[in-house]
């Protein structure tokens, strides 16, 4: 009889899971308080956590995701807590965060503005990595602000960062301008989303997914009401769907933003616009 940790991955297979040994790694490293290479064939559960473990392969099952099951998820460097209020962080953000630091230490900015703050996955690895910046964050959603708190708290960024329930379609409650502005706006167009796999349309926010009817809504929004709050010579980087880059230059052109620059994800798709000021 193969040993739990075998039965975990033949379990997860069995239920379509495209890693399952990565996500058995996952669970047993979560269950046993243990780092992931620290689990493995050799590893043994009590009673209570092999409970426990049945539950999680069920919600698994049932197509939750396993970082909204474990309550956290690793982004960049860092290691951020999730839940059902923010939309699980990806990989293909990563590349906005990289073209943020990088500008940052370049131009020696030292304040960023973050439009939908979410987990503050990425304004919060951004304040990581440098220390010279202090950070404001706006969400619509009061949960995914408190997410955003705990998740500064555990970084020891709370001193560096005021998060704020805003929401960028109303008058905003800030005076100050940034160096800096970031957004992954939702981008996905509204007849799209029933499409969606299961994990992402059932388990994250709808207000983090739904782009109105072309995707474009909330880049046409913050287009607008970022130019008032962009230091000149300052930048704005968004994350975009694929195949939407153009469109997204166009809307900030018609606002003065001229000079841009297009980043690909490691995939070739275009994910990353920074527009300067």
């Amino acid at each position: 009889m193969p040993d739990i940790f075998t039965q975990t991955i033949n379990n997860l297979s069995i239920i379509g899971i495209s890693s399952p040994r990565l996500e058995a790694r996952m669970i047993f490293a979560f269950l046993l308080d243990q780092s992931q290479d620290a689990v493995g064939t050799n590893s043994t559960l009590s009673p209570q956590q092999q409970e426990l473990l049945a539950k999680i392969i069920k919600r698994r099952k049932d197509h939750e995701p396993l970082d909204k099951i474990l309550g956290y998820r690793d982004f960049y460097k860092y290691s951020f807590a999730v839940d059902c209020n923010v939309l699980s962080p990806r990989p293909d953000s990563e590349i906005l965060v990289e073209e943020a630091i990088k500008l940052a230490k370049e131009e020696k900015t030292t304040s960023i503005l973050e439009f939908g703050v979410g987990s503050g996955c990425l304004i919060l690895s951004i304040l990581s990595d440098c220390p010279q910046l202090r950070g404001v964050g706006i969400d619509k959603s009061t949960k995914a602000i408190e997410i955003a708190k705990k998740n500064a708290e555990q970084l020891n960024l709370l001193p560096r960062i005021t998060l704020k329930q805003g929401d960028y379609f109303s008058p905003l409650d800030i005076s100050e301008k940034f160096s800096l502005i970031i957004s992954n706006p939702p981008y996905i167009s509204s007849g799209d989303i029933a499409a969606l796999d299961l994990e992402v349309k059932n388990f994250d926010p709808l207000m983090a997914l739904d782009g109105g009817p072309d995707g474009l809504c909330h880049y046409r929004q913050i287009a607008v009401v970022a130019k008032p709050l962009l230091q000149d010579g300052g930048h704005i980087l968004l994350e975009v769907g694929q195949g939407q880059a153009d469109d997204v230059c166009n809307i900030f052109d018609r606002q003065g933003f001229a000079d841009k620059k297009i980043v690909c994800d490691l995939a070739g798709i275009q994910r990353c616009i920074i527009f300067k000021k």
